[in-house]
């Protein structure tokens, strides 16, 4: 009997520009004060602060012609510490998947 070799594939390479931003789709906590704009800011069920997300579920601070974030340098602690091609990226670009086709 012939056994066939396992080859084990590369992760993803996530970068700028294989991103389709879909952490801009999760729920953002404003756990601390970095600035962003009240007019990003919205109030969850249990008052508590969060990004502002549109009718179409994305962030209210992404720009849906570049899929960039229009204040990165005020954006709020959580996003800075979801690491670009993290196993929590991945996770969330495989729950988008059609993004990639």
């Amino acid at each position: 009997m012939k056994t066939i070799p396992l080859v084990e594939l590369p992760a993803p390479v996530v970068t700028c520009s294989t991103c389709a931003a879909c952490c801009c789709q999760l729920e953002v906590l404003l756990i601390t004060d970095t600035g962003v704009p009240e007019r990003f800011i919205d109030t969850d069920d249990w008052g508590g602060e969060v990004m502002l997300r549109l009718d179409d579920g994305w962030c209210a601070a992404l720009d849906r012609d570049s899929m960039m974030c229009t204040i990165y340098e005020k954006r709020p602690l959580i996003c800075r510490e979801f690491e670009m091609g993290a196993p929590e990226c991945i996770e969330e670009r495989l729950g988008i998947a059609t993004a990639y086709r």
